[in-house]
């Protein structure tokens, strides 16, 4: 199933997301593969579960886009436990379509989480694999990635999207 992407402004975007506490269940796998083919459909690398409007700490990414299935990674009740390096680079978002914006991020990051099963495990990603890892970390502690960029421009992408909204144009 094809879940819908929450925009900006939505409440569940910047809220924490609940720790996963029901391993292993039917349920929890169809979600990840639901949202697995959602990321893929709206063609994105990463996908948090409140980008469909579910409070879990849930995210997968493919930094592949769907060309290699050994690359599909599951994180489930990620926490960030190192960061190594810079890089900055452009970065968008699903729930906020059309926006770009230079971020610096760490250049190496581990992660340590769970997979579907409660298996606790450590994953260690550079560069691409590196910012969506804390992207998507982000997204699950409540924050997106333009809390990164300055107030200034910030503030412009917040009154874009405001006058948007009162356009029809963002729902």
């Amino acid at each position: 199933m094809i879940y819908p992407i929450v925009k900006y402004g939505q409440p569940v975007l910047e809220e924490d997301a609940e720790l996963v506490t029901d391993f292993g269940s039917p349920e929890l796998q169809k979600l990840i593969e639901d949202m697995f083919e959602s990321m893929y459909a709206a063609r994105g690398v990463g996908l948090a579960a409140p980008q469909i409007g579910i409070g879990r700490r849930i995210a997968v990414i493919d930094i592949s886009t769907g060309e290699d299935p050994k690359q599909k990674i599951v994180l489930i009740n990620p926490e960030i436990i190192k960061r190594e390096g810079s890089q900055t680079g452009e970065e968008g978002c699903l729930s906020l379509p059309t926006f770009r914006e230079t971020v610096t991020r760490p250049n190496k990051v581990t992660v340590k989480a769970k997979d579907v099963t409660g298996t606790e495990f450590e994953l260690t990603g550079e560069e691409l694999l590196a910012r969506a890892l804390m992207h998507e970390t982000d997204h699950l502690n409540g924050r997106l990635y333009i809390s990164h960029v300055s107030p200034l421009k910030r503030d412009l992408i917040r009154r874009k999207v405001k006058k948007l909204q009162k356009a029809g144009e963002w729902t």
